[in-house]
């Protein structure tokens, strides 16, 4: 009789540690691939980007950004809010930028939070212009992001920072955002 309790016992234990072991599985596995979903989402989010930008749509683009988000340029300039951001980059199309092609790959995705990422995208931008008219040589850099999930499910950047890896020397003077740049 103390054998078969001992048998029970062992039975019962082997039942509860395989039963707690597909409990903890099925959240890892859900978070898994929630987490895939969201990389596929942030990636198309940096396609949507790349896209707008060619279009020289800077409102579209600056609609994939936070309302409170920070730019940082290559040259440590910042831009802090999506309106800053949108009247800035105005100015850059308007003048130097407006010819110009970028594309870019996500490199890196890494979730700090279920909701929060860091995004590593190479690019490549072409067709840039200098105050004289020449064309700018290409530049190739990574773009740094943080983004956040919104309650929809997007992904906005919250923060972007340039690295360039290019030796391009900055545009001076740089566009000056007009007042009178029309809010899309």
């Amino acid at each position: 009789m103390n054998l078969s309790r001992r048998i029970a016992g062992v039975v019962a234990l082997l039942f509860i540690s395989v039963g707690a072991r597909q409990a903890a599985a099925a959240p890892q596995n859900s978070a898994g691939g929630q987490q895939e979903a969201d990389r596929a989402t942030i990636a198309k989010t940096i396609q949507s980007y790349m896209d707008l930008w060619n279009t020289h749509d800077i409102h579209s683009v600056a609609m994939l950004y936070a309302e409170d988000c920070d730019f940082i340029n290559n040259f440590g300039d910042v831009t802090h809010g999506r309106d800053a951001f949108e009247k800035t980059f105005s100015a850059f199309m308007a003048g130097p930028y407006s010819a110009t092609v970028q594309s870019g790959t996500v490199r890196s995705v890494r979730f700090l939070k279920p909701d929060v990422a860091a995004v590593d995208v190479d690019w490549e931008m072409t067709g840039a212009k200098n105050p004289d008219g020449t064309v700018r040589p290409t530049r190739k850099g990574i773009h740094s992001l943080i983004m956040m999930k919104q309650a929809s499910g997007s992904w906005l950047i919250t923060i972007m920072h340039v690295h360039e890896f290019t030796a391009t020397p900055r545009i001076t003077p740089p566009p000056v955002p007009s007042a009178t740049t029309p809010a899309k």
